[in-house]
Formats: C-alpha cells, structure tokens, sequence
C-alpha cells in the first residue's frame, strides 16, 4: 500500500479495534461479578474468564490460517459479526450455563485481534511496525479507559442490585457499530501478488506448528514471554473485581473505574511513551523495562490495603502491559517471513490464549486456597521467569550483533 492509504487503513483499524475492544473492556471488569450473580464461588468465575480463552485458543491459529488464504477482512467481518450474538446472549442470559455458552462463542470470534495485527504487519515495514502496533495497543487502552467507565455507569452505583444485562447488550451494539465500519471502510491488505507467494509457500512447506518454534529458540523465547506475561495479567484481570470485593469492600462500580484508570495509563505509554523508549533502549531492552514494571506492580498490590498503594500498583502493572505486549508482538513479526506473518501470529495469539486458561484457573483456585492476594504474589513469581528469558534473548542479539561485526 501507499503511505496515505497505508496510513487511512491504519485509522480504519485502530476505529474498529477501538470500538470492538470499547465493549470488552465493559464487560471484562463485571464479568466475576455477574457470574457470582447466578451463585457462582470465585473459582467458578474466573472460568468464567477461562472458557472464553479456552476458544480462542482453538480457533485464533484457524483464523489466522483463514486469512493468510482469504484475506484479512472477510476474517474481521464474520468474527465481529460473531462478537455481536455473543454478546446478546450474554445481555440475555438466565443462568450459569447460558453465560458460559455466550463467552465460549466470544472466545471463537476472539482472533479478529490476530488478524487485525496481521493486517499492521501487511501494510507496514520493520522500522514502523512498532508504531503500528502501538496504534492498535492505544485503541486497546482508549477502550480500557472508556469501556469499564461505561459498563461502571451502566452496572449502577447499588454493588446489590447491579443491572449486567444492560452493559452486555451495550457492547454487542458497539460489535455491531464495529461490523458496520469495517464492512464500509476497511480495504483488503493482501494483494493478489502477496496472496500468490503465501500459496507458492504453503504448497512448498508444511504447516508450521509448536514443534517447529523449538527450532527457531529466539522466536521460542519471544512466544514464551508472551504466554508468561499473558499469564500474570490473565490472572489479575480475573480476580481483580473479587479481590476488592473482598479486601475493600467495591462493587462493580468502583473495580470498573479502577480498570479505566488503569486504561489512562496504557493509552498515554503506547500512544507515545513507548516510541521514545524504542528509541533510546531498543526495542529488547524496552521490554525488559515493561517486564520488571510488571512484576513490581503484581507484588504491590498483594500488599494493597488504600486506595493510594492500590493506584500505584496499578500504574506499574499498566506501564508493563502497555510497553511489553506490542513490543512483544513487533519482535515475533520481525522475525517472521511475510508468507507466515498470519499463521506465526495467530500461534501467538493461541499461546497467549492458552495463557489466559491456565492464568484465570490458577488465579480462582489459589484465591481460594492461599487467599486473596495469592494471584498477584505469584504472577510476580512468573515475571522473574520472563525477566530471566528476556535476559537471555538480549544476550543472544548482542552475540549475534558481535559476530557480524567481527
């Protein structure tokens, strides 16, 4: 693409990931809350969480498969189209069981952020991917800081008789907003030239699979901070709502304006801070920064008893996410041939899906055992394992670096 259209096709993106990611981000903060609704304990909750990335993980490397083969639109439109009956069945479930057939058909359509950064990495170059992606990360956080805000006003200011079906049915309008965007503005990113050369390549190649990454242990160690740093968060985001219901005494109301706090810090790192820190430290030491950031605020909000503490912790564990996962899923696609840029991102996406079970299962599991700070002293212990692999990718580009120059 040219560099106007290129730069329009990026605004199209960052408008539909906004407004897709505006309705998750009202229900993502609630979600505990309403299963605890129809009776469910805290491991039953985080489930909850749990079934929807279980979906994903089986269907993202499909839709990242589809759209190397068929293009990324026709991908985006049928998974939004999808997100649209999910969330109506969730805006209109009576029970459990309801609830957690509604969020396994929104884990389904849950790659369209797979394909969404297939399509950045289609229609820019390696020096301005990162920017690219940060685009799409400071839609993430624009609908982190209005989404929860929103579901918080809809929920209402009574934690017992919160209204969920209201901020349900809200976000399956936005889907559907998001659909109509993307079906009147939003080109195709693969030509037919690109097309040719993914098919020449299948039919010269296997699919590449999880074995395969063990061959290439950069693009290994990447995928595998991915899944930890996914891990932690996962684990936040599902016990967050129960750990101040226990521990400060909130309603839906007050964790969903946490979240959007949380949103504010995102937006400001990924929509500029995280380009001056590329510059400055390079994109593998940026990383480690977002690692360490994380780590710290995961172990000061164990410890959280105020408000004060509490919004510092926070600010860490925003500042992390903002800087690690675009920088994340730059490095991955870097290292990646064009014809596999889909397929190697939506195995990513997979693993961070994976990720987003085992983190929400451990997290409703250990906050009933060991208690309720358990979930964040132990995604800080998963951080110290990413730190360590993040060392150890920066060792390795340095070495390399080295032996080119001699």
């Amino acid at each position: 693409m040219e560099k106007n259209n290129s730069d329009r096709a990026i605004f199209v993106l960052f408008l539909i990931v906004f407004i897709d990611l505006l309705g998750f981000g009202i229900i993502l903060p609630i979600l505990p809350l309403y299963a605890q609704q129809f009776g469910a304990k805290p491991n039953e909750a985080t489930l909850l969480v749990a079934i929807y990335s279980l979906m994903q993980f089986l269907f993202a490397p499909l839709w990242g498969s589809l759209s190397d083969r068929h293009g990324r639109r026709p991908i985006l439109l049928l998974t939004l189209f999808g997100s649209v009956i999910a969330y109506a069945g969730l805006g209109f479930a009576n029970s459990l069981v309801i609830l957690f057939i509604a969020r396994g058909l929104a884990g389904m359509m849950a790659g369209n952020i797979a394909t969404a950064q297939a399509y950045i990495a289609d229609i820019t170059t390696p020096t301005n991917r990162a920017r690219g992606m940060g685009i799409i990360g400071a839609a993430f956080g624009l609908g982190f800081i209005f989404g929860p805000a929103i579901g918080g006003f809809l929920t209402g200011t009574n934690p017992e008789n919160a209204n969920f079906h209201l901020p349900a049915l809200f976000a399956g309008g936005l889907s559907l907003l998001a659909l109509l965007c993307a079906l009147m503005l939003l080109p195709e990113s693969l030509n037919s030239e690109t097309k040719a050369k993914i098919q020449l390549h299948r039919s010269r190649q296997r699919r590449l699979n999880w074995l395969h990454l063990l061959q290439r242990p950069q693009l290994a160690m990447l995928i595998g901070i991915y899944f930890l740093v996914t891990f932690a968060v996962a684990a936040m985001d599902s016990t967050l709502a129960l750990w101040s219901k226990e521990e400060l005494n909130w309603g839906p109301q007050q964790t969903s304006y946490l979240f959007a706090f949380m949103g504010i810090v995102c937006t400001v790192v990924q929509g500029g801070l995280i380009g001056f820190l590329k510059k400055q430290l390079g994109e593998i030491k940026s990383l480690t920064l977002g690692i360490i950031g994380l780590g710290l605020g995961l172990l000061l909000i164990g410890f959280s008893q105020n408000l004060v503490l509490l919004l510092i912790a926070t600010t860490f564990i925003s500042w992390g996410i903002s800087i690690s996962q675009p920088i994340l899923n730059s490095l991955i696609s870097q290292i990646t041939d064009l014809e596999d840029q889909g397929q190697i991102l939506g195995i990513a996406s997979s693993c961070s899906a994976l990720a987003r079970i085992g983190g929400p299962t451990w997290a409703g599991a250990s906050f009933m055992k060991f208690g309720s700070s358990a979930p964040f002293l132990s995604g800080f212990l998963v951080m110290l394992i990413a730190l360590t692999l993040s060392w150890r990718i920066n060792k390795n580009a340095s070495e390399s670096k080295a032996e080119r120059i001699a």
